[in-house]
């Protein structure tokens, strides 16, 4: 299914050489206040141009069709469109029977008989990302004060203290090669209510983790402390209060206790994987011929196209969230 939530509910459509994609947003509380230009700041973050991205450049301005009248929601299900203009598809005619190692070709091809759209990747393009990223941000009014702050901490065998001087020749040495280059993104959340979420099947970290890895090239998350605490003994991991608001001496458990959020900042960090489309040769199998062959990928693509997801990052969790302070808040009555 293509769509995500319960009261703050997301659907995506559309495909990457397609005329466009889009997102269609229900449940949106009427009387916000929403224009155009309140999507161009998160919008330009995932936008592509800088070293190490790909030289394909959309417009990416949001058409609103519906749910919006006199720069105000209406409370009926918002629909907002981003045409396609920058396309080249003749590249990936051959995909379907000599499909890319990392990508969706050969499990769609065979899940969809054939009939899926392969331009771009089709509906598995990360371009649809676009919708998450515009959804986002109108999760984060309803969230209001809550700040969402994101960071990339490696590239690669690069850690974050190493970019200025060293990320630069990487990225370019990497490109030159033919290859590509994955890393890790944190994101800190501060000011989120109390009492989000609910035990087991509806817990904050089930749901923002959902969410998570719909996310295209997210391998791994982890909330708090993480891995790494499993080395700590248990009175070191335990996050002592040390006020009458619940706030805590540490934050192994990223802000979440039970299911259900705490007061404290919720800190959570992502693996994600290297760029699949890469231009050095790669030797795989080609159904139509029945053997091994040489793949050589042409095309536009990211060296490393997680210095896009830190605000599709931030944005996807925060669709998680307004969910669930929705939830929250009907409760209430």
């Amino acid at each position: 299914m293509n769509s995500f939530g319960s009261l703050f509910r997301v659907h995506i459509y559309g495909e990457s050489h397609g005329s466009g994609i889009g997102v269609l947003i229900d449940g949106v509380p009427s009387g916000i206040k929403l224009t155009l230009e309140d999507f161009t700041i998160d919008l330009s973050k995932r936008k592509s141009g800088k070293l190490g991205t790909t030289p394909r450049k959309e417009d990416d301005i949001p058409k609103i069709i519906s749910g919006v009248f006199n720069n105000f929601t209406t409370g009926a299900p918002i629909n907002i469109f981003f045409e396609n203009k920058n396309t080249d598809s003749k590249v990936y005619t051959d995909f379907k029977s000599h499909p890319r190692p990392g990508h969706a070709d050969f499990s769609a091809t065979e899940k969809y008989s054939g009939f899926n759209d392969i331009r771009g990747g089709g509906h598995f393009s990360g371009r649809l990302t676009l919708g998450l990223v515009a959804a986002g941000v109108i999760a984060k009014k309803i969230l209001n004060n809550v700040i969402f702050s994101s960071e990339i901490e490696s590239i690669g065998l690069l850690d974050k203290t190493k970019f200025s001087e060293k990320l630069e020749n990487y990225l370019i040495e990497t490109r030159n090669s033919g290859d590509s280059l994955g890393g890790t993104i944190s994101l800190t959340i501060k000011n989120i209510p109390i009492g989000l979420g609910e035990p087991f099947f509806g817990s904050t970290e089930s749901v923002i983790s959902s969410m998570l890895f719909s996310i295209p090239g997210i391998k791994g998350v982890e909330f708090g402390a993480g891995f790494k605490g499993t080395e700590f003994l248990g009175s070191k991991f335990n996050d002592c209060f040390i006020d009458k608001n619940g706030k805590t001496s540490s934050n192994n458990n990223g802000g979440i206790n039970g299911g259900i959020t705490n007061g404290n900042d919720i800190f959570l960090k992502v693996a994600v994987k290297p760029t699949s489309s890469i231009f050095k040769p790669q030797e795989t199998f080609n159904f139509k011929e029945g053997s091994i062959q040489t793949l050589k990928i042409n095309g536009r693509h990211d060296v490393a196209f997680l210095l896009r997801v830190p605000i599709i990052l931030e944005n996807s969790v925060a669709i998680a969230l307004a969910d669930l302070y929705l939830q929250n808040t009907k409760s209430i009555f």
